[in-house]
Order: structure tokens, then sequence, then C-alpha cells
């Protein structure tokens, strides 16, 4: 498995940041298919060869995302699409 860990800052506060991140969640369950399980202000997400979690804090998001074999082969440009969705997300 292929582990990949993304946090960016962002000084939007907890409440506005959850907001964004419900919003990117929602979009991308619907783009790949994604479950997502929210918990309070962290969300585990599933897809087939894939899991992990987004925890939003006071001032940043974190991204944890295991890898299967498969989608392994591909987690340069899986890192990249999330540090963009981030960015976007949070600008």
């Amino acid at each position: 498995m292929t582990q990949i860990s993304v946090e960016r800052k962002h000084s939007l506060g907890r409440e506005a940041a959850r907001a964004k991140a419900e919003t990117l969640v929602e979009k991308l369950s619907r783009e790949y298919d994604l479950k997502a399980d929210w918990q309070g202000d962290r969300v585990d997400i599933s897809h087939s060869g894939a899991n992990g979690s987004i925890q939003i804090e006071d001032d940043s998001i974190r991204v944890d995302l295991k890898l299967g074999m498969m989608l392994s082969m591909m987690s340069g440009k899986i890192k990249s699409e999330i540090e963009r969705a981030l960015d976007k997300a949070l600008a």
C-alpha cells in the first residue's frame, strides 16, 4: 500500500473550512464514486482500492489516503490532484 498525506493551512476558521470540505467531498463522491462518512470534523472516505480520511482543524485540512496496489502506480497523479483540489477549495 502507498500512503499519501497532504496538509494545507488556511485562515478560514473551522466552520468555513468544513463547509468548503463538504462541498469538495460531495463533488469528489459524485465524480469518483467515493463513499464518505462524516464524524464531527473528520470524514472517512473509501473507494475500491483506496481509503483514508480528511481532518478539518481550525487552521488546516489534512488528507491521509492509503492506496491499494493498482492505484499505487498512479500515486503521483493522485497526490497532485488532491493538492490542486484543496488549493482551489481553500482559495
